[in-house]
């Protein structure tokens, strides 16, 4: 029997963090374990774990979609992994943890002695900064000294740059890791050995991660900005293609859209639907705060770091610049995406290309690239890209605005399914940029439907958990009660459990549910102006119109799901496959 300590936390410490925690108890006592776990999360930490237990204990767990300070777990071998992870393959964790700990046990010699002198430094990043990130860094921090080597990881996210790595270490380093989902910036690693690649690979193959990185060719030492290419083209176009640029837009744009939108309601709500008229009182000064300034702004952010993200800080600026002129020609956050990505390859492109002498190279990222980029992108938008964008989106908000029953219909049912075909997923979020980004023209519809849509997955499971318990297992039965909160919260990940248990019978299933439910939102012309918040922000005055069809959209979508999976779903003791 072995004693296993275990930290669980999740954001609100409500959903994941109880499932979570639960799940490696029972599963570890089956496996004749003993399991003490601490959770953590808004309400603070419960059931700390003392100094004594963690002495005692052969190996910590930390199942984390937050930051876990790991300092107090120091000497111990640690095994960190998400929640969802925990909650979806305990035995499994439970195992590779032991595993860690055995390894970690094995006398000196059994290590990699003749490199002891080696120095591996990291960086880590996600696009929150929060789990991952330090996950991540904990994981090669921890399997590098079991290899013998001195490691040191600069973690970076939301909260700053932590552990930053200091020019003398990156002088004395004898191998460089990145494992980054978010953009950082590699040039300050230049002439050392590279390895980039994702925070997943980090934290479960740490080992090939540190091997990969040694065993690679020293970067060439190059100008200002230019980039490793060779340790690129390794990298899958999934972590490293245009849809992480994309992606990476979407979460700076975010905050913008959120805290326009809310003060656009703010303003209706304390001057009317026609606060922008009169001037000089609170719901006008509010509506020039949400609507002249955050939402005339967030298409340019947008495109601003979608260039950042392919052309670091020199692609910024033509990025900005196309993303403000697509807003003032009237081609909205299409000819956004177009002068994001337009700016960021042709400034990486010009990067490539231009060579200076070395005395000299440090004018390109304040000079000579912003210049040539932006009037390159400055006049394509103008004369070349704009107008017909323009003619596009014009067509696009004229269908939208002029929709008939049978077309609201159709694009109702497409987007309420594609938003609960991955759960958060890459399909998940297309249609949720799509609805995000029509908010600048004034389209608020779509995003109705989308979030509508995506509260409807975990609130169809909970309540088919709820009533239909034959069919459901007992660690189902209680996870029913964190999908309900994110179900309300807009957090389609709660449904994330029960489609990993049985995919092919809850997806089918949940995407009905949803896509019924976008449809009648669509149709019944259900309009958000607040792209996030789920049911606390419908007392918003005016955040959502036609709010008693919405609620009924969100209660058929729910009733629908839960009633799906009475038919599809056989009660336990029935299924022998």
């Amino acid at each position: 029997m072995s004693k296993i300590v275990a930290v669980t936390a999740c954001p609100t410490g409500v959903a994941h963090t109880i499932m979570a925690a639960e799940a490696l108890k029972k599963v570890g006592a089956s496996m004749g374990h003993q399991v003490e776990v601490e959770t953590q999360g808004a309400e603070g930490a419960k059931d700390v774990l003392s100094q004594e237990t963690i002495n005692a204990a052969d190996v910590v767990i930390i199942a984390a979609d937050i930051h876990v300070n790991p300092v107090r777990f120091q000497g111990k071998a640690l095994y960190a992994v998400t929640t969802s992870e925990a909650i979806r393959n305990t035995k499994a964790i439970i195992e590779a943890a032991l595993g860690e700990a055995d390894e970690m046990a094995k006398p000196i010699s059994a290590k990699d002695t003749s490199s002891e002198n080696k120095f591996i430094i990291g960086v880590t990043s996600c696009p929150t900064g929060i789990a991952h990130t330090f996950m991540a860094a904990e994981a090669l921090r921890k399997t590098g000294v079991a290899l013998g080597y001195e490691v040191k990881i600069e973690t970076q996210g939301s909260v700053g740059s932590k552990n930053v790595l200091t020019d003398e270490d990156i002088a004395r380093a004898d191998a460089v890791v990145i494992a980054a989902d978010a953009f950082v910036d590699p040039k300050r690693f230049d002439g050392k050995p590279l390895y980039e690649t994702s925070t997943k690979e980090a934290l479960h193959d740490a080992k090939s991660v540190i091997k990969s990185a040694l065993a690679a060719k020293p970067t060439v030492k190059k100008g200002l900005g230019e980039q490793v290419a060779e340790i690129k083209k390794d990298r899958s176009a999934a972590t490293s293609g245009p849809y992480r640029h994309l992606m990476t837009g979407v979460s700076y744009m975010l905050p913008v859209v959120v805290a326009g939108g809310l003060m656009i309601a703010l303003a209706f709500a304390f001057g009317g639907i026609y606060a922008g008229d009169q001037t000089g009182t609170l719901g006008w000064a509010l509506m020039q705060i949400g609507g002249t300034g955050a939402f005339s702004l967030f298409v340019p952010v947008f495109s601003a770091f979608i260039a950042y993200s392919i052309a670091q800080r020199p692609g910024i600026t033509a990025g900005i610049v196309g993303g403000l002129l697509a807003t003032n020609v009237g081609a909205g956050f299409l000819g956004g995406i177009v002068a994001g990505f337009m700016a960021g390859y042709l400034t990486k492109f010009l990067n490539d290309k231009i060579k200076l002498p070395q005395h000299l190279d440090g004018l390109k990222p304040v000079l000579i690239l912003p210049f040539l980029s932006t009037l390159v992108v400055g006049l394509m938008m103008i004369y070349v890209i704009g107008p017909p964008v323009k003619i596009a989106l014009t067509s696009l908000s004229a269908w939208l605005q002029s929709m008939q029953s049978s077309s609201a219909l159709a694009l109702g049912l497409l987007l309420g399914a594609m938003m609960a075909f991955d759960m958060g997923g890459p399909v998940n979020k297309a249609a949720y940029t799509f609805g995000v980004g029509l908010l600048s023209a004034k389209i608020y519809a779509p995003m109705a439907a989308v979030m509508a849509a995506g509260m409807t997955p975990p609130l169809g499971l909970a309540l088919a958990a709820t009533f239909f318990k034959s069919r459901f297992t007992k660690e189902e039965h209680e996870a029913s009660k964190a999908a309900f909160i994110l179900g309300i919260s807009f957090i389609t990940e709660g449904a994330i459990p029960f489609a990993a248990r049985d995919p092919f019978r809850v997806i089918p299933c949940i995407m009905l549910g949803s896509a019924v439910t976008g449809a009648i939102s669509m149709v019944m012309k259900c309009t958000l102006m607040v792209p996030h918040g789920g049911i606390f922000v419908l007392p918003i005055p005016h955040a959502v119109t036609n709010i008693l069809a919405y609620a009924i959209a969100i209660v058929i979508g729910t009733l629908i799901t839960a009633g799906a999976l009475f038919i599809v779903k056989r009660p336990l003791k029935q299924i022998t496959d």
